[in-house]
């Protein structure tokens, strides 16, 4: 059966998240359901990531095996569709080997998290980004974020229900980056690893938001990383400035 990989985009505010959901509506039974539209017998797709109920994308992947032989941009068109008036988008589509997997070829995963800082609600930006009242200083959460680059056993920051065989990963980048935006202050914060921790990324954004709000000191990061202590982390930001930006494979799918 040909393969094929999709890099999709979705806002997941209307979604319980990625994975299928027997009672609740999720972005895997929404494509699955589009795919449904052009052939009748597609078995589940398998994504790169399962991302969290509210949590967006800009780049996930996942692939599916189907019975025909489509050209790839047709088969995206198709697709998309089928998929309105969801907001999911296939932004590309391409023909891989059958020994290609969206989860296991995966050599990084890329996410964003952003915070507003203001004190009115949000309008245009409501689910899709972190309003917190507060200014939130950059630079101390940069001096937080250092003591997580590199590889540690990341219990801390690691969801109670995590299914991961081990806490330790490596954070191959944590980059806080103070802009202006629409005349206000965004804080963007940037991972990359191979993998990822069930809630790390939103258990590693909230206890340095608690830094650059002063209630935490930069070094107190490495303290709540050394305990191994999922009551030394912070509180866990919402899923709404969240989104899966990117993932990387050994050659070029798209």
């Amino acid at each position: 059966m040909p393969r094929f990989a999709f890099k999709i985009e979705y806002d997941g505010r209307p979604f319980a998240g990625w994975q299928r959901q027997a009672d609740q509506p999720s972005v895997q039974a929404s494509v699955e359901k589009a795919l449904a539209r052009l052939e009748p017998d597609v078995p589940s797709i398998a994504a790169a990531g399962r991302t969290d109920a509210g949590v967006h994308a800009l780049g996930q992947v996942a692939h599916a095996d189907l019975a025909r032989d489509w050209e790839p941009f047709r088969l995206s068109e198709a697709l998309n569709h089928h998929l309105k008036p969801k907001p999911v988008a296939v932004v590309a589509c391409a023909s891989v080997g059958e020994a290609w997997h969206a989860r296991f070829s995966a050599i990084e995963r890329r996410y964003l998290y952003r915070i507003i800082c203001r004190r009115a609600p949000l309008v245009h930006d409501a689910g899709q980004a972190w309003r917190v009242q507060r200014p939130l200083d950059a630079e101390a959460m940069r001096a937080g974020a250092r003591h997580l680059f590199g590889t540690h056993d990341f219990t801390t920051f690691r969801a109670s229900i995590c299914q991961a065989k081990s806490p330790v990963k490596t954070m191959d980048e944590i980059s806080v980056e103070e802009i202006e935006y629409r005349g206000e202050t965004e804080i963007r914060l940037a991972f990359r690893a191979r993998s990822f921790l069930h809630n790390q990324v939103r258990s590693i954004v909230g206890t340095l938001e608690r830094v650059g709000a002063a209630a935490w000191q930069p070094e107190e990061v490495k303290k709540a990383l050394e305990a191994k202590d999922r009551s030394a982390c912070g509180p866990v930001a919402p899923p709404d400035g969240l989104y899966l930006t990117g993932v990387s494979y050994d050659q070029e799918v798209f």
